[in-house]
């Protein structure tokens, strides 16, 4: 099970006790904000998107979007989601639950920017109903990624969210 493996991850660097499960859907960014008390925007989404016969993660603040134009700038082809029925297959996780954490081996992970305006930030553990709040070390740390890219849009007109 997703969480499970997303466990593991945070025992090995100390931190499982910090895995916060929920007796309610997090599944989406507003059910992720009522679950944690929080606004949208401070829920960190993942989304997964197509690369190839693979998949990249995109994590991005809650009340950001992807903007095509960026995106194809940034990874040289256009955003297409993966389709529900493989996300789990390819990155490792099931909608609902995806985080940059514990995912498949050749997933990459990005960071947008739109994230940086947060002290703490909430991306799920690996299922349907929990998160983890980090900071953006360890956020950055802890998922591996590749680097921050500038994918979204939207977000700026919030930043004081």
């Amino acid at each position: 099970m997703s969480i499970e493996k997303v466990k593991d991850f945070f025992a090995a660097h100390g931190m499982q006790e910090r895995v916060l499960e929920f007796p309610v859907s997090s599944a989406t960014v507003e059910l992720a904000a009522q679950a944690l008390n929080c606004k949208p925007a401070h829920i960190a989404k993942t989304l997964a998107f197509q690369q190839g016969e693979g998949c990249l993660l995109v994590v991005a603040a809650g009340d950001a979007k992807v903007d095509n134009r960026r995106f194809r700038d940034e990874f040289g082809f256009k955003p297409k989601m993966l389709p529900a029925e493989q996300v789990a297959e390819l990155c490792g996780h099931a909608v609902g639950g995806v985080c940059p954490f514990a995912v498949n081996p050749g997933v990459s992970v990005y960071l947008d920017e739109s994230l940086r305006r947060f002290a703490l930030v909430y991306p799920a553990a690996g299922s349907s109903n929990s998160a983890i709040g980090l900071n953006m070390a360890e956020l950055e740390e802890l998922s591996g990624a590749v680097k921050w890219v500038d994918v979204c849009k939207d977000w700026r007109e919030n930043e004081q969210a």
